[in-house]
């Protein structure tokens, strides 16, 4: 197997070569014009098939409403040309907040999100054809085990017991499991929250179940006992029946959307969408029932992910060249994971039809981001080319790839890990380092906290 390889590849044809020799399925084309089709969501439209994923800067004010740096972050990426914005992790109640600054849209703070999307609207018309405006999708979250909203505590909800990560979450006998009642609870305050974003003016909202927190948690939870646990209709049940609530709520007017995992690569049985014996193999049976069950809910757009980025294989979800620190290297190529990424795309949008799937994985390519997402976009893998880390180093790419044709090799991201270094440090993210006047001192306060509270 191909080992672990930083990027070095000075023209595309030196990428497309080592794909070749990898025997890798993964297509390029030259010609990038599909970017600007407008891509059809539910009874809207989006300009082009660009999409900024969701980027947590955990940065709101206290109370979840939107800081200096979160109105500065949205303008750039609306600026940024991009067609679908799906904003970053937004709490349905306190207790579930990732961190004390995670973002939380309240009946109190309505109204200044009312006021950054209007803003947001007017600075992307300018730069849209036609004064168009991408979709906003409100990404609605519960962080279950890696909740955390008050100072650097782990306040962990968890809905079973994991030998693999309670370690590493601040989970001990004493945490106890998530009751029925409570998660049946939930449910009416992700329909409050759908309903504010509806008002605040958001054109959609996504029910997440990724990257293992509590939803997504939930649909691994094997050993669970009780209703939403054990089978594959009790383990999908919150989620269902959450899509469903919001959607009778909503209207038809209002996009729902789910961005969830395909594949935990997390060991049998306390993970998704792997084989029982081997969890490093992918079992489709799942994770393609679960997108048919969603479709016929009421989802109109998926963004499909993989593994869990604060576990030890990152690389499953991000492709790296440099670890966070205490993070093994990977054995695998990165070439390798995002073909990974690419085939579970390939497979939700063929079960999804005609509900667009948003594809990841494109990052660590940079310059040559472009060239092969057209390629994905021309035989139906996907109906976005989504953009994650690369939108903190680099919110005006979506502009450049539609208006000049190319990535500028020098604004990429380089796949460094210290974003996710700073939020493993409990600090407030961006670029370090094509944003480093304001970043930098903040990734250097949040490795010295995080060393003295080691300490």
């Amino acid at each position: 197997m191909a080992q672990h390889n930083k990027f070095h590849y000075k023209t595309l044809e030196e990428l497309k070569k080592e794909i070749e020799e990898l025997h890798l399925n993964i297509s390029i084309s030259q010609d990038i014009s599909i970017f600007k089709t407008p891509v059809k969501v539910g009874k809207k439209e989006a300009p082009n098939a660009l999409a900024v994923l969701p980027m947590e800067g955990c940065d709101s004010n206290a109370d979840g409403s939107p800081s200096d740096l979160v109105k500065r972050r949205y303008t750039r990426f609306a600026e940024g040309g991009a067609g679908l914005l799906w904003w970053e992790a937004n709490a349905v109640e306190e207790a579930g907040r990732a961190n004390p600054n995670q973002m939380m849209l309240t009946d109190e703070n309505l109204l200044s999100f009312q006021r950054l999307l209007e803003e947001v609207n007017e600075r992307a018309s300018k730069i849209h054809e036609n004064h168009t405006q991408p979709l906003h999708i409100l990404q609605l979250t519960h962080s279950g085990r890696y909740s955390r909203p008050k100072g650097h505590k782990p306040a962990p909800v968890i809905p079973q017991r994991d030998p693999y990560l309670d370690p590493r979450s601040g989970v001990n006998d004493e945490t106890p499991i998530v009751t029925d009642e409570y998660l049946d609870s939930l449910i009416d305050k992700y329909v409050h929250s759908a309903l504010l974003a509806k008002k605040a003016g958001f054109n959609g909202v996504d029910i997440k179940a990724c990257h293992r927190y509590l939803v997504s948690e939930l649909l691994a939870s094997h050993t669970r006992e009780g209703k939403y646990g054990g089978s594959y209709e009790n383990r999908s049940r919150f989620l269902l029946d959450i899509i469903r609530s919001v959607k009778e709520a909503v209207g038809e007017d209002f996009i729902v959307a789910c961005r969830f995992n395909v594949f935990d690569a997390h060991p049998y049985p306390y993970g998704f969408g792997e084989d029982k014996e081997n969890f490093w193999k992918f079992d489709e049976t799942e994770p393609l029932q679960l997108v048919r069950d969603m479709c016929s809910s009421g989802v109109e757009l998926l963004s499909n992910s993989a593994g869990n980025p604060y576990y030890i294989y990152p690389q499953v979800t991000r492709p790296f060249d440099t670890s966070s620190l205490g993070i093994p290297v990977p054995e695998e190529h990165q070439l390798k994971s995002i073909e990974r990424l690419f085939e579970f795309t390939r497979k939700i949008q063929k079960a999804a039809g005609d509900v667009p799937v948003v594809g990841n994985g494109y990052t660590w390519l940079r310059q040559y981001i472009p060239y092969v997402g057209a390629a994905n976009l021309k035989d139906h893998s996907c109906s976005f080319i989504g953009l994650g880390r690369s939108s903190f180093a680099y919110p005006e790419a979506p502009r450049d790839i539609l208006e000049k044709g190319f990535m500028d090799s020098a604004r990429c991201c380089i796949t460094c890990s210290k974003c996710t270094q700073i939020m493993r440090d409990h600090g407030m993210t961006g670029c370090v380092i094509k944003d480093k006047e304001i970043y930098m001192e903040k990734y250097r306060e949040a490795r010295a906290e995080a060393s003295a509270r080691e300490v």
